[in-house]
This record gives C-alpha cells, sequence and structure tokens, in this order.
C-alpha cells in the first residue's frame, strides 16, 4: 500500500512502521502514513481502532517503536518537549486547558518564542479576546475548543496535530472551528482526527483509515467519502454528510 500524498506535495511528516503501547497494552500494531507539506491529512476509523494513540505515539506521549521523520528529521527518539520545540502545535482530544488560569495566561504559557502570533489567534477567535481576563474552566466547550486552538497557532510550526476539534460541539460551533481551521492551513499542514464526516469533506485532502491498529486505506478524501460502499465497509457508516444529517465515527480513547 502505497502512503505517498496524493496532493504531489513534499510530506512533512513521514511515519514508518509505527507501533505504540499503552500499559502494557499494544494500542497501535503498526502505521505507515505520510503527512504533506500542506493541507489537511484527515486520520479515520472506528472507534477504538487506534486514531488518538496513533497522534499520542508520534508526539511520544506514549511508548512507540518504529520510525518518525519531520521536516527531514528523525524524532522517534525525542522526548515530546523536544519534537514540540521542532514545531509541532498539539490540540488534544479532550482541550485541557489550565482551568485556574485566565484566556490570557493560558495563551502566554503556550508561547514558544518572543513573536507570538497573537493577531493571529485574535484574528480567528474574536470571542476569546473579550474573555481574556476570564478563567479558561469557566468557558463553554465550545470556547475551550477555540482556546486549544489558539494555544497551538499562537506559535510558528511546521505542523499541526489536531485531534477531535468538533466532538460535542454545537453545529454553529463546528463551523467556526472548521473555519479556523480551513484558515489555518493556509500557513501549516494539518494532521487530523475526527469524527464528523461533513467537516472530513469540508476539510481534509487526503485521508487516512486505521482499523485495528493498521493503516488500511490512504488516499483522496472526497473519493473516499462519494464511494459509500466503501465508507460504509472501512468506518461502519453511511457517506452521507448532508447538513441535517449527523454522521460520525467516534474516535478511539
Amino acid at each position: 500500500m502505497s502512503t505517498t500524498p496524493t496532493n504531489g506535495s513534499e510530506p512533512v511528516l513521514v511515519v514508518e512502521h509505527l507501533a505504540a503501547e499503552i500499559d502494557g497494552q499494544q494500542v497501535v500494531e503498526d502505521v505507515s502514513l505520510t503527512v504533506p507539506s500542506r493541507g489537511i491529512t484527515a486520520v479515520l476509523g472506528r472507534n477504538g481502532v487506534g486514531k488518538t494513540s496513533t497522534l499520542r505515539g508520534i508526539l511520544g506521549l506514549i511508548r512507540r517503536t518504529g520510525s518518525v521523520t519531520l521536516a527531514g528529521e528523525r524524532i522517534e527518539k525525542l522526548p515530546t518537549y523536544k519534537i514540540v520545540q521542532r514545531g509541532v502545535g498539539y490540540v488534544p482530544e479532550d482541550r485541557e486547558v489550565f482551568a485556574k488560569l485566565t484566556v490570557a495566561e493560558n495563551l502566554r504559557l503556550a508561547e514558544r518564542t518572543s513573536a507570538p502570533r497573537r493577531e493571529l489567534v485574535d484574528a480567528l477567535f474574536p470571542d476569546l479576546v473579550a474573555r481574556r481576563d476570564q478563567m479558561a474552566g469557566t468557558l463553554s466547550g465550545g470556547q475551550q475548543q477555540m482556546l486549544s486552538l489558539g494555544r497551538a497557532l499562537i506559535n510558528e510550526n511546521v505542523l499541526l496535530v489536531v485531534d477531535e476539534p468538533t466532538k460535542g460541539l454545537a453545529p454553529r460551533i463546528v463551523n467556526e472551528v472548521a473555519d479556523a481551521l480551513i484558515e489555518a492551513a493556509k500557513t501549516v499542514p494539518i494532521l487530523l482526527v475526527e469524527q464528523n464526516l461533513e467537516v472530513v469533506r469540508r476539510l481534509a485532502g487526503d485521508v487516512v483509515v486505521i482499523e485495528s491498529g493498521r493503516v488500511v486505506h490512504t488516499g483522496d478524501a472526497v473519493a473516499l467519502l462519494d464511494d459509500d460502499d466503501l465508507t460504509t465497509r472501512l468506518l461502519g457508516v453511511h457517506a452521507d454528510t448532508d447538513s441535517d444529517t449527523d454522521t460520525t465515527t467516534e474516535v478511539a480513547r
């Protein structure tokens, strides 16, 4: 199976034969994928197949083996903080904002350089500007998601890794988060785990489908979602992304 990006870009990330475990249990068996140097690559799959664990393995948050190359540099032996220092922004599945700090303090803590991109974050998330002095723990789920994205986008990155950004959000907020990711992707490639197929259709150029900790399909996102039989077989759902239909696949925990 080829893992070459379908849009012809040189990859910013190359993962080969990634395996990972949590507390001695194998959660990723054998994942190989590439992320082009532009656009959004979506990781799809049924519940419990290892999507989130794949992201965490790439970042070194769980024990893993295999090869991970970022912008031409092997990073699989590096601790997570050094991977982040090399320009990987991470938006975790459950947002993980600092609840007892203000919005401004959360953003300030995320700054890695003396030239943070505050204007970009303010433009993408004007609601955060109005809530600068509000404790992050009192924000709504959608506002916390925006803050989590803002913490990653405040730095110049070579890659943005985003896990389930629309999970549990109201449709209006889902659209706002999708809009922000579209804007972000103009300046940084994104590796995205997402369960909402309507959002995937709107955002992603390439898709990687994981089953039982292994990659079983790579290719063009729209081509997959236009193939109802293939989508049903790989994801267990129909590829109906009508705006009135809640069509999702569940992320691995």
